[in-house]
């Protein structure tokens, strides 16, 4: 009973309770933006939903399965590289502005991690299902089970296993055709969307670290640390090697100087700042991002490494996909 109660408060920006924080329109309008190349396109599905009707949470969720359904593409869903057991496990989260979460990690057998988590905010009381919970509770929804691992992604596991080399290679989500044997270990699309009043929601989607060990689960799917988001303040999404991510808290790092008063671009500097004085040496090869919008649709993005990319799409739906700065040249 308790669980169908909340299923029929959803509604609006996702659920009811969400009107309570409405605020007065802004002049930037609607506005998507995502990490990397490959989010344009996301963007596009994201902002096609919008305009026929749906809610933030609807938008951000059909961006977030563009990758997850997309083969060629290595760091999220189907086709994603699997672990060093050759199993592909999933992390995902969505996330408003009015503080409704959904999670889940380690996800086997299921292409659209986001649309499972979405569905553990709307009909469970929990906000994360992790490994075996996760994948039955995605049965149970009516998720249909599938075979993840494609012969591609089959072929570099087994590749990699001649070597067992593991070293984080920066900016690998922009890379189609990688090099046999090395690591693609850091991936991750996060999509944040903005309403014309001001409201926002956010998802993060992932096959995280290839080759990694079996049951690692990264930042993508935590709250405060893959994306956070946060009434009348903005949202900030991470991609990068999770466990840099993790140690600082890093997109709830991000939102924190934004409420504080920074500009979505100098809170993203200051929290990767943060990570290059707490960890020295220990960062000097790796990349992490964060990428942040502003209640009021400012956006700005910060790396550790050269190379990072974001794509933005307006409220006329035209996207760009721009670099970021970095602290590293």
């Amino acid at each position: 009973m308790e669980t169908s109660r909340r299923g029929a408060m959803l509604g609006g920006l996702g659920l009811a309770a969400a009107a309570t924080v409405a605020r007065a329109a802004s002049p930037a309008g609607v506005m998507i933006v995502s990490t990397w190349d490959f989010g344009a396109a996301a963007n596009a599905a994201a902002f096609a939903r919008l305009q026929s009707g749906g809610n933030l949470l609807d938008a951000v969720e059909a961006g977030a399965m563009v990758p997850e359904a997309d083969p060629a593409n290595h760091s999220v869903g189907l086709g994603g590289y699997p672990d060093r057991d050759g199993i592909v496990t999933l992390d995902a989260i969505i996330m408003d502005d009015a503080g409704h979460v959904g999670a889940v990690a380690a996800l086997e057998d299921t292409v659209h991690a986001v649309s499972v988590a979405r569905r553990v905010m709307e009909r469970t009381p929990h906000t994360m299902l992790v490994g075996a919970g996760a994948t039955r509770f995605a049965r149970e929804q009516g998720f249909p089970k599938q075979n993840l691992l494609t012969p591609e992604a089959e072929a570099a596991w087994r590749e990699w296993l001649k070597t067992s080399r593991y070293q984080p290679v920066a900016n690998i989500e922009n890379q189609r055709t990688p090099s046999p044997g090395s690591a693609r270990d850091h991936d991750t699309i996060g999509i944040l969307a903005r309403s014309a009043d001001g409201r926002l929601a956010g998802a993060c989607t992932t096959s995280g670290m290839a080759f990694k060990l079996h049951g690692r689960v990264g930042d993508s799917p935590q709250a405060g640390c893959g994306l956070f988001v946060e009434a009348g303040v903005g949202a900030a999404t991470s991609t990068g090697v999770g466990e840099e991510v993790i140690r600082t808290a890093g997109t709830a790092r991000v939102v924190a100087s934004m409420r504080a008063g920074l500009s979505p671009a100098a809170a993203c500097r200051e929290a990767v700042e943060h990570i290059a004085h707490l960890r020295g040496d220990a960062v000097k090869d790796v990349q992490v991002g964060f990428l942040a919008l502003s209640r009021d649709g400012t956006v700005g993005a910060f790396a550790l490494q050269p190379g990072f990319t974001f794509a933005v799409t307006d409220s006329s739906g035209a996207t760009e996909v721009r670099p970021s700065p970095s602290l590293r040249t």
